[in-house]
């Protein structure tokens, strides 16, 4: 019997241990307090200048339940604040602390060894392939949802 692989499953799977990897390095740095659900949501706003809560749900694929309730813990736990846009008085943005900002820099080095690795294990032109493949098949899924077309 031939053993069915669904790509889902594999990038679940590849996911789930890149998340594990990363939390086990930054709790190893002394982050201790995260969930990785929060970690999507961190790398997001680490990676842009105080985007709105909109922008955050949407890239993360986030209810706004939900990302309320993973915003509302971040700030409690000291990463970000939220401030109201100054053109926009009904959104608001979301800022990294200063302790988010030493949060940052942990992720950016535990990323940075996590990808040496892979490196190590697939090579620098074929994990350069798999981040290219990946990413253009992520736009062109997200493209042909946005459009409506049929996969």
């Amino acid at each position: 019997m031939k053993k069915i692989s669904h790509i889902g499953s594999l990038l679940k799977r590849i996911y789930r241990g890149y998340s594990a990897e990363l939390l086990d390095s930054l709790q190893q740095r002394g982050f201790t307090d995260l969930r990785p659900s929060f970690l999507e949501v961190l790398l997001y706003v680490c990676e842009n200048e105080g985007p709105s809560i909109k922008e955050v749900g949407r890239a993360c694929g986030l209810k706004k339940q939900t990302m309320t309730s993973h915003l509302n813990e971040l700030e409690k736990r000291g990463y970000i604040e939220r401030r109201i846009n100054p053109r926009d008085k009904r959104e608001q943005n979301i800022f990294l602390t200063a302790y988010g900002e030493k949060f940052k820099l942990n992720l950016f080095e535990c990323i940075d060894v996590i990808e040496r690795a892979y490196t190590q294990v697939l090579g620098e032109v074929e994990l350069d392939r798999v981040q290219h493949l990946l990413k253009n098949f992520h736009v062109k899924i997200s493209s042909s949802r946005n459009n409506e077309l049929p996969l």
